[in-house]
């Protein structure tokens, strides 16, 4: 990755809408340059798609929460499973598997607090799996935009 590219992903984090032949201008280079660039990035997984950013409050989802979540035992099959068990949950935004004391933790958007207990109680109480769970309300969230390599070298 050199400073173009750097530049390409920036505007395109900012707004994946923005048409090749903007994008051209306003790095100043040739929309054919900037295509190839573009073309490139996605091929080498740099960039692995586009989306749409959604207000959950819109959606009737105003309460997030980080669960914390220890499983037993600790083996491939039980994290595998319980993995694919939450990720597709509809109150479910993204999954960690991570390490420490915790082995997941799951960030949750409902309607309420009343939902989010509901759901603990639902989908995590009766799980043989899982040894000790805690929710932390979020409160506010907020989210870095646009994502730059590091210094150094990239792989």
């Amino acid at each position: 990755m050199d400073e173009l590219d750097s530049l390409i992903l920036e505007h395109l984090q900012r707004d994946a809408r923005i048409t090749n032949r903007e994008l051209a201008r306003r790095l100043g280079i040739a929309p054919s340059t900037c295509l190839e660039r573009t073309r490139t990035l996605r091929h080498r997984g740099v960039i692995t798609g586009f989306h749409a950013t959604v207000d959950l409050r819109s959606l009737g989802r105003p309460v997030q929460a980080l669960l914390s979540i220890q499983v037993r035992p600790l083996s491939r099959d039980v994290i595998e499973g319980f993995k694919a068990y939450v990720a597709d949950l509809p109150e479910v935004l993204s999954v960690f598997v991570v390490a420490g004391g915790d082995d997941f933790l799951v960030h949750v958007a409902v309607a309420d607090v009343d939902h989010l207990h509901t759901f603990l109680m639902d989908r995590f109480s009766q799980r043989r799996e899982i040894v000790n769970f805690r929710s932390s309300v979020i409160y506010q969230h907020v989210s870095t935009p646009v994502v730059s390599p590091l210094d150094g070298p990239t792989p």
